[in-house]
C-alpha cells in the first residue's frame, strides 16, 4: 500500500465509524408532536435540536480523531519519512547528480517536495517531473510554494468518511421503518 492511502484510509474509516453511530443515535430519537394547546400548531424543537447535536458531534468526533492519528499517533511522520524515502529512491534510480536533494515541505506538513541541490536546467526539470508523479504527492519543485496542511487534508477526509457514514445509517434507518409496517 503506498503512502497516500496508508494515510488517509484510516481517517476515512474513523469517519465511516463515527458518522454511523451518531447518525444511527440521531435518527432513532423519537420526534413526539406534543401541542400545548389544542389548536396550536405541533411542537417539535427539542427532537431536532438533540437529532443536531448528536450529528455535531460525531462530525467533531471524526475530525478530532483525524487530528490524533495525524499528530500522536504519528501517521504524518511515518507519511512523510515514505514519502521522502520514495522520492530519494527515484533519483538515485534516474542518476540525479551528486549532491541533489529532496525533502517534504514542513511547517506546517504538506504533500509538495522541495528539491536542492546542483543539476543543469533538464535535470531540474525531469527530477521535478519524476517527483510529481510518486503517489502522495500534490507537487515538487526547486521553491517553497504555499499548499493545503496535510492535517487538514486528513480531517477533510474524516468528514467525507462521516458523510459516507451518514449516507449508510440513512439507508439502513430508510429499510427498517420500511419493514416495521408489517406485523404479520
Amino acid at each position: 500500500m503506498n503512502a497516500f492511502w496508508s494515510y488517509f484510509w484510516p481517517a476515512i474509516g474513523l469517519g465511516l465509524i463515527f458518522g454511523i453511530l451518531a447518525s444511527s443515535l440521531a435518527f432513532r430519537v423519537r420526534i413526539v408532536r406534543v401541542p400545548e394547546r389544542p389548536n396550536e400548531p405541533t411542537l417539535i424543537a427539542r427532537p431536532r435540536r438533540k437529532r443536531i447535536s448528536l450529528l455535531a458531534a460525531g462530525a467533531l468526533a471524526a475530525v478530532l480523531a483525524a487530528a490524533l492519528w495525524h499528530g500522536p499517533l504519528g501517521a504524518a511522520d511515518r507519511f512523510s519519512a515514505k514519502v521522502e524515502q520514495d522520492a530519494r529512491e527515484t533519483l538515485a534510480y534516474n542518476e540525479a547528480p551528486t549532491g541533489m536533494s529532496v525533502q517534504i515541505h514542513h511547517g506546517p506538513l504538506t504533500r509538495q517536495l522541495i528539491l536542492s541541490g546542483p543539476g543543469n536546467d533538464f535535470q531540474r526539470g525531469e527530477a521535478v517531473r519524476l517527483l510529481r508523479q510518486i503517489s502522495g504527492v500534490s507537487d515538487a519543485g526547486w521553491a517553497r510554494s504555499a499548499g493545503l496542511p496535510l492535517i487538514v487534508e486528513g480531517m477533510v477526509a474524516a468528514l467525507l468518511g462521516f458523510l459516507f457514514g451518514l449516507l449508510v445509517a440513512y439507508l439502513v434507518e430508510l429499510r427498517r421503518r420500511y419493514n416495521s409496517q408489517w406485523n404479520w
